[in-house]
């Protein structure tokens, strides 16, 4: 916070932190340095409203709320927080991929009351995706296509996945490692490539709903009920089947990747797909994300945006960064 006063003449202020349970507060501002612990042993209970009346105070000139949640729960909020002229800036995919009427509703109360609503790592995490067609889409280009690798879940396990493995000793291990969700089965249901691809289809300014994506589960029917210790004890079943499709790319000499894509006619689908091991998709590693954006400017080569995708600090610092694009769009300087 230091450098930024000093160097670049912004002044942040975090003047509160709040989870599910407790929450601290601070009237001038405190820093970061051990704030779970401070949460943690804190004797304020956690109050939702109480803190965001806090953290709006008269004698600041700009208050921002940062959901670093997944709650949908949390999202309802985001109107009435913006109609108080607090701005919003979140990684929480679930306002963007709500109706369409709740989507337009946000944009309609942003643009009414001056408030910044910024979501960039709502799509591959630090890189800049959206903002990229963003700029594509205000200057006149026109999106023909939208194909990535959005999952850097996903990513990790074709990646990983090369025939010396069972599958499923390759989720597990992904999942020990912390790169899955709890229960990866939230992860191999396709369901959060298939928001992604909301996310950008609505900012190709297409009508789109989560419904009308057409998925491809990961996940065996006969395994998507029961507990995550059920589901992993019984997917080494499935091998087999995952195992084949490798061997079928492999007969190509092509390469297993699961991707969504996205088109102006509205058709969005996310599926396992192959790919030519000349293709971009094909050089990624680790838990690389990657889009390719092929528009009337970028049609004999499409633009392509890569990098790590998934992971708390890349996260982190997509967050940081749409902080530091309000700050310059409202003038946070000291």
């Amino acid at each position: 916070m230091e450098t930024l006063r000093k160097e670049f003449k912004i002044d942040l202020r975090v003047r509160g932190v709040l989870n599910s349970k407790a929450m601290v507060l601070s009237e001038q501002g405190r820093t970061l340095e051990n704030w779970r612990e401070s949460v943690k042993e804190g004797d304020l209970p956690g109050d939702l409203n109480a803190f965001v009346d806090h953290v709006q105070a008269d004698h600041f000139p700009h208050a921002v709320i940062l959901d670093c949640t997944s709650s949908a729960e949390l999202t309802t909020h985001y109107p009435r927080w913006l109609e108080r002229g607090i701005h919003i800036i979140t990684p929480n995919k679930k306002a963007n991929t709500d109706t369409m009427e709740f989507y337009r509703k946000l944009r309609s109360i942003s643009r009414a009351t001056g408030r910044h609503y910024l979501y960039e790592t709502t799509v591959g995490a630090g890189l800049p995706i959206i903002n990229t067609l963003r700029d594509l889409v205000q200057t006149g280009d026109q999106v023909l296509k939208i194909e990535g690798v959005l999952s850097g879940t996903l990513s990790y396990i074709f990646n990983t996945f090369d025939g010396t493995k069972p599958f499923s000793e390759i989720v597990a291990e992904a999942r020990g490692r912390g790169y899955t969700e709890p229960d990866p089965r939230d992860d191999l249901s396709g369901m959060d490539v298939g928001r992604k691809l909301v996310i950008l289809a609505r900012e190709m300014g297409l009508d789109l709903e989560l419904k009308d994506v057409r998925i491809e589960s990961l996940v065996p029917e006969s395994l998507r009920k029961g507990s995550v210790e059920e589901f992993l004890k019984h997917l080494p079943r499935h091998d087999q089947a995952m195992t084949d499709r490798l061997l079928q790319a492999r007969g190509r000499d092509e390469v297993l990747r699961y991707v969504g894509v996205v088109d102006p006619e509205g058709e969005c689908s996310v599926e396992l797909k192959s790919y030519p091991r000349s293709h971009a998709f094909a050089g990624t590693s680790g838990s690389d994300n990657i889009v390719a954006f092929k528009t009337q400017r970028y049609h004999t080569q499409s633009l392509i945006v890569q990098g790590p995708g998934a992971g708390p600090d890349v996260t982190a610092g997509g967050v940081f960064a749409d902080l530091l694009r309000l700050a310059s769009y409202v003038g946070g300087t000291a």
